[in-house]
């Protein structure tokens, strides 16, 4: 089992449906030859991915220019936290090298708390901005 390689993906921003994955590797058969995917499973370490049945794997071609993308079984992949590369094999190298992986899809829901309204003030306005004493809030002195 020659360049064996993990990738932990931790969380994506928001839940995700993944459509394709494009693996770039190196020169000199260190690219991948093989691609085992894992989502929703975290902690996942090398002893973990090989004995662990994986939610899609695929064979890959050495793919240096990026032009390669592959198709998920799409209806696995539609709501994506985490996702967890294994790459078992490369094609030869005695390591693996990869050099980009990028996926295609779209966002299911937004996880974090979206600020709808910004305001940047270069100079503020004070009549913009009402004080606590002045709306009936704040502290009372007590004599």
């Amino acid at each position: 089992m020659r360049g064996s390689c993990c990738h932990d993906y931790r969380r994506f921003t928001s839940d995700v449906k993944i459509k394709s994955i494009s693996i770039v590797g190196g020169p000199e058969g260190t690219s991948p030859s093989k691609l085992r995917v894992f989502i929703n499973r975290e902690g996942i370490d090398f002893s973990d991915a090989e004995s662990m049945q994986a939610v899609q794997e695929w064979e890959l071609a050495e793919n240096l220019q990026g032009v390669l993308e592959y198709q998920t079984r799409y209806s696995k992949f539609q709501s994506v936290g985490n996702i967890t590369l294994h790459f078992p094999e490369s094609f030869g190298g005695d390591t693996t090298q990869i050099r980009y992986i990028g996926f295609k899809g779209e966002a299911t829901q937004l996880k974090r708390d979206v600020v709808a309204t910004i305001v940047y003030e270069i100079r503020p306005n004070p009549s913009d901005h009402k004080t606590k004493a002045e709306t009936g809030g704040g502290f009372s002195q007590v004599e």
